[in-house]
């Protein structure tokens, strides 16, 4: 035991030190992502640790990563552990095929020992695991970060008027940030409607109700003709006909779901993004995506394009520095892009082809369905080595290219 922790010592603070590193080599965005992409990958495999001890399989090993060994250490049956490339992980349980040598002694607590709908779901466990991740990362922006609201109209600034000190706004005692509710008993629930609204009553006394640090106050505002007014030297109106001006800028509020009222708005979220996520996948796939990559990867000028570089798919490298990116705009932006990620890659696993978790799926079911009542058929899997290999160069080209890109010709900030 002793031994154990101090190898659990030794990994908690070369964690620590590498995230320092980080932290201080290109500030605290990119060891937030990393570790974040790691939690996903833990998660993942959590997955299917669980469901396996769940299930009564036998779990060997448990690791974050793939490659030379960082760090080990073995509870019970178990050998959990990080690898030195973070580029996924495994939950290793015996018997995953049927062409696999296991003790005699072991052969009940195996993968292919294991009834059909423990088979399903050990295999599909880590997708299933990364959509969960998805509905609470959505959760949580909906609920501690909240979203623009078209229907919450704020004030975002003041205009100044040449020759004015304050404008009719000000005059009224309307502050940057209140959230304008009704204006003469009309209900503000977009930006046209207080606009036109102004516009429609120059010189005439508003009844304005705002809400202020959730408290509702009662103003009184007075639209002055633009048609008189200045900013710059250049009359803010033109025509015969007045139009009223209270000299504001407005803006979509960010609203804030309530921890109940955020769990149907998450799942509907999801939802959405899932649909969009299999058609990229599927556009990921396609003959004429692997054109475009080999196109850009042979001729530099395309590789910059700005269209095709936004719509190529991108590696690990690409996703971690968009996600650093996009902390420029806020941790919503960010908490939306690990979402998506989430989402993304729980689709890619279940694509039915080995060494994908959707293979197992697919070949767990096929057995099942050949199997006969006192006679279980057994799929030779030996037999799929062809199209597996042909599959996992097909991984392995999309792969490369996407890193090649990520690199050579990175994609431009998208969020400047």
């Amino acid at each position: 035991m002793t031994t154990q922790r101090w190898a659990i010592a030794r990994f908690v603070v070369g964690v620590v030190v590498l995230a320092a590193l980080l932290d201080f080599w290109a500030g605290w965005a990119l060891p937030v992502v990393i570790l974040a992409i790691l939690l996903m990958v833990m998660g993942h495999e959590f997955g299917h640790f669980i469901t396996a001890k769940r299930a009564g399989l036998l779990v060997s090993d448990f690791f974050v990563g793939f490659g030379p060994v960082v760090w080990s250490t073995t509870v019970g049956e178990t050998r959990y552990g990080v690898r030195l490339l973070p580029l996924g992980g495994y939950v290793k349980v015996p018997g995953m095929t049927w062409s696999d040598t296991v003790d005699p002694a072991l052969e009940s607590r195996t993968y292919r020992a294991a009834s059909y709908p423990r088979k399903v779901l050990f295999a599909s466990a880590g997708s299933l695991m990364h959509l969960v991740m998805a509905l609470v990362l959505a959760w949580a922006s909906l609920t501690f970060v909240g979203l623009p609201s078209a229907s919450h109209v704020g004030i975002a600034s003041f205009t100044h008027f040449d020759g004015q000190r304050l404008n009719p706004a000000q005059l009224a005692g309307l502050h940057v940030g209140d959230q304008v509710l009704s204006i003469d008993g009309v209900s503000i629930t977009d930006a046209n409607r207080l606009v036109k609204l102004v516009h429609d009553h120059t010189g005439e006394r508003l009844r304005i109700v705002v809400e202020r640090h959730g408290v509702r106050r009662t103003l009184y505002a007075v639209p002055e003709d633009g048609r008189r007014l200045r900013v710059g030297g250049q009359r803010v109106a033109t025509g015969s006909t007045p139009v009223g001006y209270l000299g504001i800028g407005l803006q979509d509020l960010i609203v804030h779901q309530s921890l109940l009222g955020a769990i149907p708005a998450s799942v509907a979220k999801v939802t959405s993004i899932v649909g969009l996520a299999a058609k990229g996948i599927v556009h990921v796939f396609s003959p004429g995506e692997f054109s475009s990559l080999f196109h850009q990867v042979t001729n530099p000028v395309a590789a910059t394009n700005r269209t095709a570089q936004l719509n190529r798919p991108q590696s690990i490298v690409g996703v971690v520095r968009i996600a650093v990116q996009s902390t420029s705009l806020g941790v919503g932006v960010l908490l939306e892009i690990l979402m998506v990620m989430n989402i993304f890659v729980g689709l890619l696993n279940m694509v039915p082809m080995l060494p994908l978790d959707g293979g197992y799926v697919l070949i767990a079911t096929y057995e099942r369905l050949r199997s006969r009542r006192g006679r279980a058929y057994h799929a030779d899997v030996q037999r799929l080595l062809p199209v597996v290999y042909a599959f996992s160069l097909v991984l392995l080209a999309l792969f490369a290219a996407t890193l090649y890109l990520d690199i050579v010709h990175p994609i431009a900030n998208p969020f400047q």
